[in-house]
């Protein structure tokens, strides 16, 4: 994976994604372990449609110097109860910023949200 998507993406706390044409959303996420994790939908930030495939588009903190780095991603859903959810939903509700509650949102996500992992594609 090149450096410059794993530098930036982790760095940045926003990002650009979208896929199958769909307009592009602003989203929150985590990186961790060379792969960008989503939540989305019951109550939290609104996501595109993601199947198998998104693009991400990373830009700069620095007013308009635009476009850092733009990849191609597979979307993998986190399935509650995996080992992966265990490892990662806890890592993004300490990422949510105002939540009340940051302790049951793993719980909460479980019953109405999903998660998603965005490696990028070789």
């Amino acid at each position: 994976m090149p450096t410059l998507v794993a530098e930036a993406t982790r760095r940045s706390g926003v990002v650009w994604v979208s896929a199958d044409g769909a307009s592009p959303r602003l989203v929150w996420h985590l990186w961790h372990d060379d792969a960008m994790f989503l939540v989305g939908g019951g109550g939290e930030q609104p996501l595109p449609p993601l199947e198998d495939t998104a693009v991400v588009v990373v830009r700069s903190k620095a007013g308009q110097s635009g476009r850092v780095v733009e990849w191609a991603a597979d979307v993998t859903p986190v399935l509650p109860g995996t080992p992966l959810w265990d490892e990662v939903a806890p890592r993004l509700a300490a990422e949510r910023l105002n939540a009340s509650a940051a302790d049951d949102l793993p719980r909460r996500w479980a019953a109405s949200s999903t998660v998603l992992r965005l490696s990028p594609r070789a």
